[in-house]
């Protein structure tokens, strides 16, 4: 008697350990972690925290804010996506892209980047309970590229400002173009020198890498080949190195030829809840409510390209290294990552796909390298922020450039050009728009997307042949948005010739049909009767017949093939 009463208990104990497996993917992997998944995570954690320390500097120059909040940004997305992450390739951090959202939101001001930290993870962990990920299938790869084509453009150019030098540069970007070609004259020698030499060195490295294992490639040995992926590798690093001894050798002697960083906040970030009100500088309390409302409508574009990005990077790793991700899951890490990143000051984060790379290149093996990249920004916070000081803008903005260049991908104009050209509209809109407003851009671009789709679902493509009666093959489902065009069609080529023609509606590609197609072909079929021909469908889907039966139509005829229609309507057959 006891037998059937414990299987339903190991049943249930077997189902709970899967659901909690599903929402803490570590249970999966952790009891089987192996010692040489350790060295392979050990070796990936700290080549992907040498890229991560230099990155996050630069960054947050892109956000307009202090250099600290890079790396206050960029330790919690390790521990957090080790426990809820389902890619071992994937790095949360701050990104150009992120970062260039939320200056255009917040406009460089600490307090109300760290709020917007806590709403895009509160907006990003809810559409993960929800299961709404599926609205990222409506911002199409258009929009994606123009943006981010933009993106790379206005940060890359951004910079430009700090190669050359140059001070009370604005913002926003067709002022910024302007007033840096007109403040060319005030350029600093040093910082241009400087810069020219960070971005020549950064681009051998990259170059190096890339090529070395082609074919082309000089003959290393074993280890100098890991020499120098190594160095290529940690370039980012080595090169704000190189550039703040440099600095600081300067300094020393009293020659201050360089823009640097400056004073930063030295030691870990306190963990705190985030500020809900702002003060501004004549002490002016601003409140949430107002804070939320000036966040306007990045409140909603920020989030979703978090998850766009990042979800994006994982799915294209995890189809490279042959294991599928859970994009809802994922949809829960980057939020909770934000949720708690803001307890540390720290401004909205992603996955990037440059550290990404390298975690898969170095043979991370789970997602517990993160915690050592982690651990390295930590431990920088910690002891490394008085050397911060000497860090050259010129040679940060060099690092920016080099990692938004490749972003530029010019060659999908001509991919699309040649595939469907009508594809290029959202593109440029999402492009031109970009620089005005990044949020406007992507809006703009998906709105022009939603408008091509809509017109595509109410212009479907209608194919006729001529076999006694008119044969019309409809490419589609039927919605409201068609019945117009669709009636318009008929009544053109069948109705209002000399004599009227019968039709044969082939319908085989028609999966769905509402309402209003329903109310419009009953008027069809009576229209049809008057002039005393036929209006018949064919190869209907099950589902669509179903419907079509149970609306009671007048004078509803259909067959199970066309030429079966073709004799139905020549005499030859009966009605179905």
């Amino acid at each position: 008697m006891d037998r059937p009463l414990l299987r339903p208990v190991s049943a249930w104990g077997c189902c709970s350990c899967s659901t909690l497996k599903a929402w803490l993917p570590i249970l999966s992997w952790l009891p089987r972690y192996k010692l040489k998944w350790l060295q392979m995570d050990l070796l990936a954690g700290l080549t992907v925290g040498l890229t991560t320390v230099p990155q996050a500097l630069a960054y947050a120059e892109v956000a307009g804010l202090p250099v600290q909040y890079g790396l206050y940004s960029a330790f919690m997305g390790g521990f957090i996506y080790t426990l809820l992450g389902t890619s071992k390739d994937v790095t949360l951090g701050p990104t150009a892209i992120m970062s260039l959202l939320c200056f255009s939101v917040v406009g460089g001001q600490p307090h109300r980047a760290i709020l917007l930290s806590l709403l895009c993870g509160l907006i990003q962990a809810v559409m993960a309970l929800l299961r709404l990920g599926f609205l990222l299938d409506f911002i199409s790869f258009p929009v994606i590229k123009g943006f981010t084509c933009a993106a790379a453009v206005t940060i890359g150019f951004g910079q430009v400002k700090n190669i050359l030098g140059l001070q009370g540069v604005p913002h926003q970007f067709f002022l910024e173009v302007y007033y840096t070609f007109y403040k060319i004259p005030e350029a600093r020698t040093g910082d241009v020198v400087l810069g020219l030499l960070c971005l020549a060195l950064l681009v051998m490295l990259m170059f190096m890498r890339t090529n070395l294992g082609s074919d082309d490639a000089p003959p290393y040995s074993r280890l100098a080949r890991k020499l120098v992926w190594a160095v290529a590798t940690m370039r980012n690093a080595l090169v704000v190195v190189a550039a703040s001894l440099i600095a600081f050798s300067w300094d020393a002697y009293g020659h201050k030829v360089f823009t640097i960083t400056g004073e930063t906040s030295q030691g870990l970030p306190p963990f705190r809840p985030p500020p809900t009100s702002d003060t501004t500088a004549n002490g002016t309390i601003i409140s949430f409510g107002e804070i939320v409302e000036g966040f306007g409508g990045g409140l909603a574009v920020i989030p979703i390209m978090g998850l766009l990005e990042s979800i994006a990077i994982a799915k294209a790793f995890a189809s490279q290294n042959d294991y599928r991700i859970d994009a809802n899951q994922e949809l829960l890490a980057i939020g909770l990552t934000n949720i708690m990143g803001s307890f540390v000051s720290a401004y909205p984060v992603t996955g990037s796909f440059g550290r990404t790379a390298v975690n898969s290149q170095t043979g991370v093996c789970t997602p517990a390298g993160g915690i050592v990249t982690s651990v390295i920004v930590l431990l920088s916070l910690a002891f490394l922020m008085p050397a911060f000081y000497y860090i050259p803008k010129a040679s940060l903005a060099a690092v920016i450039i080099c990692a938004v260049a490749p972003m530029v991908d010019y060659h999908i104009v001509a991919k699309m050009w040649r595939i469907r050209k009508q594809d290029l509209l959202p593109f440029v809109v999402t492009f031109l728009l970009s620089f005005w407003q990044v949020q406007y851009g992507i809006i703009g671009g998906v709105a022009v997307s939603g408008a091509l789709l809509l017109y595509n679902m109410a212009r479907p493509q209608i194919k006729v042949s001529d076999h006694g009666a008119l044969v019309m093959e409809l490419s589609s489902g039927l919605s409201f948005p068609a019945t117009e065009y669709l009636t318009h069609f008929i009544h053109t080529q069948a109705l209002q010739v000399s004599p009227p023609r019968s039709v044969v509606l082939d319908c085989h590609h028609v999966s769905t049909i509402d309402y209003t197609v329903i109310s419009e072909l009953r008027d069809l079929l009576r229209q049809f009767k008057q002039q005393d021909v036929r209006l018949i469908f064919s190869r209907l889907q099950p589902s669509v017949l179903e419907v079509l039966l149970a609306a009671d139509l007048n004078e509803l005829r259909y067959t199970h093939s066309v030429e079966a229609a073709l004799q139905m309507e020549s005499g030859n057959l009966l009605d179905d």
